[in-house]
């Protein structure tokens, strides 16, 4: 997976139980309040717009969504979150970085840090590892009839798309739309304009090279990327895993 991103990791759990909806909320005001710490009204604030956006799609609550916006803004006592950004030497030579929102930093290291340990992966320095990504935008469209794909890949390339990923998820397609960052709203608004359904449209890391691993590290992988997702702390992980 080039972008094993959050938003994607939970889309299967829309209809989960309380305590998994409750940590998905968690994460989505945490990105709110924090986008909306450049200003409140969506309308001027592209960041806030997609956050707020991207916690409709999870049925996150009206008045969590005004809250997380508020305390953003400073009108509500919060948190004062801060971003992190941490790369990690994988299973099987891959790659991998997270990145979080905390109010801990000291803290939120060392729990990722932790769990990296107990797959057998440690931390590498800051920068070590990023320089073989390369930050784009990612749209991730809604799920995608088989007999549709020819049509939306040719609605994304006219829209602006520098590269067009397939993803399975659960048996279901969807498809993951790269663009260059300066171009990720515009690309996402004309793709609306089309009528296509979208998921989720953040900035992310995608791998210039994919590499391929064994089962057994592709295993040890998945893992890692599901116990990185458990912590309140990690909002996206990419890797250079091949698909």
């Amino acid at each position: 997976m080039s972008g094993h991103s959050h938003a994607k990791t939970v889309k299967a759990t829309k209809d989960a139980n309380a305590a998994v909806k409750g940590k998905i909320f968690s994460k989505m005001a945490r990105l709110i309040s924090l986008a909306a710490k450049e200003g409140g009204n969506p309308e001027f604030n592209a960041k806030l717009k997609g956050a707020i956006e991207t916690a409709k799609k999870f049925n996150m609550p009206k008045d969590n969504i005004e809250r997380a916006v508020k305390k953003g803004t400073g009108e509500l006592e919060g948190e004062a979150l801060e971003t992190i950004s941490v790369e990690i030497l994988g299973p099987g030579g891959i790659n991998v970085i997270v990145e979080g929102i905390t109010d801990n930093k000291n803290r939120s290291f060392g729990e990722i840090k932790q769990i990296a340990q107990k797959r057998g992966c440690k931390l590498a320095n800051e920068g070590s590892l990023k320089w073989q990504f390369e930050q784009s935008g990612i749209i991730n469209t809604a799920v995608v009839a088989e007999n549709r794909k020819e049509e939306l890949e040719i609605m994304a390339i006219e829209a602006g798309a520098t590269d067009l990923i397939w993803q399975t998820d659960e048996g279901q397609i969807y498809l993951e739309i790269i663009t260059k960052p300066e171009e990720l709203n515009i690309v996402k608004k004309s793709l609306e304009e089309k009528g296509i359904e979208i998921e989720s449209a953040n900035l992310g890391w995608i791998a210039k090279e994919e590499i391929e691993v064994s089962e057994s590290d592709r295993k040890i992988a998945e893992n890692l990327f599901n116990d990185l997702d458990e912590s309140d702390s990690v909002q996206n992980i990419y890797s250079n895993l091949k698909n």
